[in-house]
């Protein structure tokens, strides 16, 4: 069983990790009614596990894209909560200065590439990174997140064939929570993604995107073990709308009330360690009063935060003014 390859601090950490990405997402919604995060904000709460699963297994020189919806991959990759809740906010102090907010949050010294607005656009990112790592014979893997629409991309095609070809050290992560905005993957979504990724000879796993263990178990060291690319895909829920402020009326109140009761990844890592005996509930139960501290601390941080200093507008751009 996966859980039995994990020590007590590591399951620890995995549910630390899960459970600040909760807590953000859901302070990030609450700043974002109040007026203070401007821009799109597009929230990754009910996909904890499956940036936690496969994240758990990266190291620092190990790289990531994200999509839109970022939030979670940067905490999972180590990004620094207290400069992402300033980011998000556009303040000086964001670990992008306040000028990438949310949809191009990014932080290149813990191996997060960005997020990316443009559907799709993270594969091609992620083949660079993993072809950099090849040449110079390192062992780094790049992981790519994308949505089940990126799927429907060319960019993503053609960078499974490159990856493929060239038996990249890449893995292409689909979080696939059933929608495209407000439109169901089902109307759009021609095949399995697993059969979708063999007809480009990469291997590929369907998993419950809410099952930690699973999760964990799927992301193995194929990649850096030199046996190239492959695809996850992780069925997950999506507890918000599309974007924050959505009135996601797509969907029922009763669909959503049985989404957040019965696809709750935080509540099945309890279960399973509970009844594994893994793990104490005492022990739990503290990291979410430290969580919860840490990001009420991060969102009053970042409301007094000061906004980017004037000379910043010429700076991180590729036109000169002067």
């Amino acid at each position: 069983m996966s859980e039995l390859q994990l020590s007590q601090a590591q399951l620890l950490e995995a549910y630390r990790l899960m459970k600040t990405i909760r807590v953000f997402e859901e302070r990030a919604m609450t700043e974002k009614m109040g007026g203070n995060v401007p821009g799109g904000t597009h929230l990754y709460a009910g996909e904890e596990a499956s940036a936690v699963g496969v994240c758990m297994h990266l190291g620092p020189a190990d790289q990531i894209s994200s999509t839109h919806r970022g939030h979670g991959h940067s905490i999972a990759k180590g990004c620094d909560v207290d400069g992402m809740m300033a980011e998000i906010m556009g303040k000086g102090t964001g670990i992008c200065g306040g000028k990438g907010g949310s949809q191009h949050i990014a932080d290149l010294s813990k191996g997060m590439l960005g997020a990316n607005g443009i559907v799709g656009a993270g594969s091609p990112i992620v083949c660079g990174a993993a072809l950099s790592a090849q040449i110079l014979g390192k062992q780094d893997v790049a992981v790519a997140f994308i949505g089940d629409g990126a799927f429907n991309q060319g960019t993503t095609a053609e960078s499974l064939n490159l990856a493929s070809i060239w038996k990249l050290p890449a893995i292409f992560v689909v979080e696939d929570n059933g929608f495209g905005e407000a439109t169901s993957s089902a109307f759009v979504q021609a095949g399995e993604i697993v059969e979708r990724a063999a007809s480009f000879k990469i291997p590929a796993m369907k998993v419950d995107g809410v099952d930690f263990f699973a999760v964990y178990q799927a992301a193995g060291s194929r990649a850096r073990a030199g046996g190239g690319p492959s695809v996850i895909h992780t069925v997950v829920p999506r507890y918000f709308g599309h974007y924050a402020g959505d009135p996601d009326n797509y969907r029922t109140a009763e669909e959503k009330a049985a989404m957040r009761k019965d696809r709750d990844c935080l509540k099945r890592f309890r279960a399973r360690v509970d009844e594994t005996s893994l793990l104490d509930a005492a022990a739990l139960d503290q990291i979410d009063a430290d969580v919860e501290a840490a990001i009420a601390s991060a969102a009053d941080k970042g409301r007094a935060a000061p906004p980017p200093a004037l000379e910043s507008l010429t700076t991180d751009v590729y036109i000169r003014y002067v």
